[in-house]
């Protein structure tokens, strides 16, 4: 048993000749993330403070979907959300429809230790967030050149586009292919502390173009988070694909109800769902570590007490 972490940025059809100057800024802040989390578990930080920390770094970054890096609506707004899960007691908080919140993942947290509700949406979370003191800022700051080029594209285009991954159609016609940088992904995290303690964090800004109040799989816990007393999973790809199958919560309930280790248990879901929608991230109490997806690529990093560790896209 030891220490464990696995954070994503996002899963899709990744071109394998992405351009380095697209890659590189990405893999640097997975890496930063992972240095941050890692040093975060070995001062003796909970896996919940560690997961909302690299939740928070990943969200302040505009390579990700997520925070600064939200894509925008069809409305040209942004509407981030996002959730986090302590595996011990089952506690959560859950968000959506932020417009102003720098960090959703804390307004996930503080939904979870300082109200009755696990979810709270739209301009009632607002109010609260800045009831509670957290850091707003003008919809401008989340609204950035390339996401307005982002949304123009697939405005002419009619379609919705999903992380990484290539558009989904709102009518039948022709694709043309991506290259690659118009979507940008989801962002996850999730621990595990010497104790066998276990938390998740996802946030995300959805999909580019989609409908204003649109809600996808990061905010709904089982579906993009999940975290209990076995392991802990964050979910990322095609929202609507993660919340019919489940994913996260099918993970651990595959590892309690039928014994299967993480790896297969992992396996077993993404293979299960559709081809080209879905990754994950994982840890077991044990500190074991899965990172599948059935995607081309996932961005992703992890690191383990015996100091293995790695980040990789496809």
């Amino acid at each position: 048993m030891g220490w464990a972490i696995a954070l994503h940025g996002g899963a899709g059809d990744i071109p394998v000749d992405l351009p380095t100057d697209k890659r590189a800024p990405r893999e640097a802040t997975l890496r930063r993330c992972l240095d941050l989390g890692v040093a975060a578990l070995k001062a003796g930080r909970s896996p919940l403070d560690v997961v909302e920390l690299v939740a928070r770094e990943l969200e302040n970054c505009p390579y990700f979907n997520a925070g600064r890096g939200s894509v925008l609506t069809t409305n040209g707004t942004v509407e981030m959300e996002a959730s986090i899960m302590d595996g011990t007691s089952k506690g959560c908080g859950c968000v959506s429809g932020l417009t102003t919140v720098v960090n959703p993942i804390s307004l996930a947290r503080v939904v979870m230790e300082k109200t009755p509700h696990i979810y709270l949406a739209f301009d009632g979370a607002e109010a609260f967030a800045r009831e509670q003191g957290l850091e707003t800022r003008d919809q401008s700051y989340f609204i950035t050149e390339q996401n307005i080029e982002r949304l123009k594209q697939a405005k002419e285009a009619n379609r919705v586009q999903i992380d990484y991954t290539q558009p989904q159609p709102i009518k039948e016609q022709a694709i043309p292919r991506s290259e690659g940088d118009s979507q940008i992904g989801t962002v996850g995290c999730v621990a595990v502390d010497r104790n066998g303690n276990l938390a998740s964090a996802t946030s995300t800004g959805g999909l580019v173009n989609k409908m204003v109040g649109r809600i996808g799989d990061t905010p709904v816990i089982g579906s993009g988070t999940y975290a209990n007393t076995i392991c802990a999973v964050s979910a990322t790809g095609k929202g609507e694909s993660i919340i019919r199958n489940t994913i996260a919560r099918d993970v651990a309930a595959l590892m309690e109800y039928k014994g299967l280790s993480l790896k297969d248990a992992a396996n077993q879901v993404i293979a299960n769902a559709p081809k080209g929608t879905v990754g994950l991230v994982a840890v077991t109490d044990k500190g074991d570590v899965a990172m599948p997806f059935n995607t081309t690529g996932m961005f992703r990093a992890c690191a383990v007490e015996d100091g293995h560790s790695e980040i990789a896209i496809w």
